[in-house]
């Protein structure tokens, strides 16, 4: 996934190890969850690295994890649970190359859209999701732990084509 032009091609985004879960949750605990009750312990990010129908994405830079998602992918829509990247390595673009990641793979199984939800006092966050082409869909008063208010946002990955109308269709003769 890492390309020899970009600024971190040393950075290698891959799917989470098991041993990657205690990592993974002591990052949510000091990036995402602060001031909240700590919900994503490191036996709720191995159930979900276990879990098919769930992704959990790390970009490892010299060997350590520079940044990390989980996202759960339905029938149609997928939902971004976690995204951290660790501050040295921010607007660097590996946030970016992250979602990246994940919306190819939802692209791949069929869902047309992305759901997420932000806490609504990381105004850096929701411009990140913003630029990624996420639209706020409303606003979920208590969603953490009852302490905070969470924007919704969410995204559609496919335009649908559209046909023209069969009028503007020609049928040409078969010559033989």
């Amino acid at each position: 996934m890492s390309s020899p032009t970009h600024p971190d091609s040393a950075v290698v985004i891959e799917l989470a190890r098991a041993a990657d879960a205690p990592i993974i949750a002591t990052m949510s605990r000091a990036l995402i969850e602060v001031g909240l009750r700590w919900s994503w312990t490191p036996q709720r990010v191995a159930r979900e690295i276990r879990d098919r129908n769930t992704n959990v994405l790390v970009a490892r830079a010299d060997a350590r994890i520079a940044a990390f998602a989980i996202m759960r992918y339905g029938e149609t829509h997928a939902h971004l649970n976690l995204l951290a990247v660790e501050p040295r390595y921010r607007r660097r673009g590996l946030g970016r190359r992250v979602m990246e990641w994940l919306e190819a793979s939802a692209v791949t199984a069929g869902i047309a859209e992305v759901g997420l939800e932000v806490r609504i006092s990381n105004p850096g966050a929701r411009r990140f999701y913003r630029m990624l082409g996420y639209q706020e869909i409303g606003l979920l008063q208590g969603y953490y732990c009852g302490i905070e208010a969470a924007v919704g946002m969410k995204r559609s990955l496919f335009v649908t084509p559209v046909m023209p109308p069969r009028e503007q269709f020609s049928v040409w003769p078969i010559l033989r």
